[in-house]
């Protein structure tokens, strides 16, 4: 076959309309930094494809489409990707000796489900659970799922309460004894504290529930029974507290696990309820499912 000119062009505009095969070329592999690939991951992601997996719907599958950083040292193959090659090749009939399993990516709809926390962040709603939160859009029924590590890298892998304080422009997250501040995805300097910096008791072992109040200023801590109230413009803790739950929220005797302040109401939940109250008297109003700002509800 002799090639001229025009024949060259053609086979050099066909290479170029096909499609460029993905490579790892300027990317920066760890074996378990947060700030580069985790080498095991990508390595047992591409291992799943070579044994047939295809990219997972579930944002908490190895097999995901998009890296999520997770730390090897503690990695437990998700359910769902157990549940993918097992579809392939059948479960494994030797026994096999019992060790970790890893909790299934969390159903939004479930109605016995617990969140963790909830807030309101940059006007959009956040729903907590375990390694994962919901993200609620303004003018929108659709909800999007993914790990807290994927927007947050240098914050807690799950967290126990969240808030955004109005007056820092910072967002928080608490888990145990520490605290993380976050401006926009950026770790704050000398983040994670320990959350006594705030002015709670040194032998408090977590909070429960924060809420911003952003008419007042105030935050609202909320640990076991009690509740403690945070001035963000003095950043110290308000004298006469902690108070019962009770004596300001009328009627709510069970422990707060979350807690929202939305349109002018105050929302706290407990288990798989959501308790509505006047943000102005304290009255409770209504009680909900705790998925009732969750398009899966029907009211």
């Amino acid at each position: 076959m002799i090639i001229n000119q025009i024949t060259l062009t053609k086979i050099i505009d066909n290479r170029k309309k096909k499609k460029k095969k993905k490579t790892f070329r300027n990317v920066t592999f760890t074996f378990r930094s947060n700030t580069g690939y985790v080498l095991f991951l990508v390595a047992a992601h591409e291992f799943g494809h070579s044994l047939g997996l295809s990219h997972s719907n579930d944002p908490g599958a190895l097999m995901a489409p998009v890296y999520s950083y997770q730390d090897p040292d503690t990695f437990v193959l998700p359910q769902d990707d157990v549940r993918g090659i097992q579809s392939l090749y059948g479960k494994n009939e030797d026994p096999v000796p019992p060790g970790p399993t890893a909790p299934p990516t969390p159903d939004v709809c479930d109605s016995s489900l617990v969140l963790d926390a909830v807030a309101t962040l940059r006007g959009e709603m956040f729903f907590f659970k375990n390694r994962f939160f919901w993200r609620s859009y303004p003018q929108s029924y659709t909800l999007q799922q993914t790990l807290i590590t994927n927007f947050w890298p240098d914050g807690p892998d799950s967290v126990d309460a969240a808030y955004e304080s109005y007056q820092s422009d910072r967002v928080f997250y608490f888990k145990g004894r520490q605290v993380w501040a976050f401006s926009g995805y950026d770790l704050v300097r000398d983040y994670p504290k320990s959350i006594s910096s705030f002015g709670l008791p040194k032998n408090i072992k977590k909070v429960d529930a924060a809420l911003n109040d952003p008419e007042t200023g105030k935050t609202l801590f909320f640990v076991g029974s009690n509740y403690y109230s945070y001035d963000e413009t003095t950043k110290t803790m308000d004298s006469g507290f902690p108070k019962r739950v009770d004596e300001t929220f009328s009627g709510m005797t069970r422990k707060v696990t979350a807690a929202l302040q939305y349109r002018g109401f105050t929302y706290l939940y407990s288990g798989p309820y959501m308790y509505e109250f006047s943000s102005s008297t304290g009255r409770m109003l209504r009680l909900l499912r705790n998925n009732y700002f969750l398009p899966c509800t029907n009211y």
